[in-house]
């Protein structure tokens, strides 16, 4: 039994002729005939009955037209739904995103996203960007959203194995306990001289936050009284908040600290931004939905690292 022959016999039977149901289906009647005669060897039993107005469901053909129906229905149903993970717009993304971008950036994008494609199940993780690296190229996730200090140098390191979307800048800000709420803005850069000053622990993999921070204290010749280093950048605000120390933070949109009981202050002179970069796996077909992404956030940039 093939299905051909379940879309000729229903089409038969709605158009109660075989003239008219070939017309309907773009094919001649012998044809549409043989088909029939096919299908009803296969079942073993008459399908249709000729009467003076046409042709007629027999009672096995009633029982026939009705499960077909459901078969060719879900049929339909499963094509639709495929032609939808193929553009896009149905399957799942899990996308990596370190904490920063995870709390401002992220949701307006995945809310436009979401909008667009409903019926993609979107998922979530915030490892270490180095570890989030490793999980795009293990194909645990389809994504990944980082914060890097020399995106170029990056891209270099890894061209050939990730293709790399620029997602813009992310300034720098100062970061002082809710009670110092005095503190000029713009700080001066100088303000951390003789501070004890938070970073968060850094990897050879991705050179971020420690790194820039770094560089501007160099470049600029401050000298904090103590670095101390934490692991993540979140679980500095407790300290900051409690007036241990202070840090310079990354703030995304210029209100990702405000949830924060923190004095937020821009520097001058700005330290060196860090870049944004959205991740996918080079050299291998991207699943549609991470395209389709992954395609939003390059037509939002003006200045893609590569």
């Amino acid at each position: 039994m093939e299905l051909r022959h379940l879309r000729y016999f229903t089409a038969v039977v709605e158009a109660g002729s075989f003239t008219a149901a070939a017309a309907r289906l773009h094919i001649s009647q012998p044809p549409l005939s043989v088909a029939i005669a096919k299908l009803e060897e296969a079942v073993g039993v008459s399908l249709l009955v000729r009467t003076p107005r046409g042709v007629e469901a027999t009672s096995a053909g009633r029982y026939l037209l009705d499960a077909s129906s459901r078969v060719l229905g879900d049929i339909d149903d499963i094509v639709s739904a495929l032609g939808r993970f193929g553009a896009g717009t149905a399957g799942s993304l899990t996308m990596a995103a370190v904490p920063a971008l995870m709390w401002h950036r992220l949701p307006t994008l995945l809310r436009e996203y979401a909008a667009e494609v409903p019926d993609v199940e979107i998922r979530l993780v915030d490892p270490p960007p180095w570890a989030a690296i490793e999980m795009l190229q293990q194909r645990t996730v389809d994504l990944a959203a980082i914060m890097v200090a020399d995106p170029r140098r990056f891209a270099q390191r890894h061209r050939g194995t990730l293709k790399i979307v620029d997602w813009g800048e992310i300034p720098l800000v100062a970061a002082f306990a809710a009670d110092e709420a005095d503190l000029p803005d713009p700080l001066p850069l100088s303000s951390f001289t003789g501070k004890v000053v938070l970073l968060p622990r850094r990897t050879a993999a991705v050179p971020s936050l420690p790194e820039a921070v770094d560089e501007a204290f160099r470049r600029h010749g401050i000298t904090p009284a103590s670095i101390r280093t934490v692991e993540t950048i979140q679980t500095s605000l407790p300290l900051i908040e409690a007036g241990v120390a202070c840090a310079i933070l990354p703030d995304p949109d210029g209100a990702s600290l405000s949830r924060f009981a923190v004095t937020v202050r821009r520097l001058q002179p700005a330290p060196e931004p860090l870049r944004a970069l959205v991740l996918a796996r080079a050299g291998a077909a991207l699943d549609s939905t991470a395209g389709r992404l992954l395609a939003r956030i390059a037509r939002s940039t003006a200045d893609p690292v590569r």
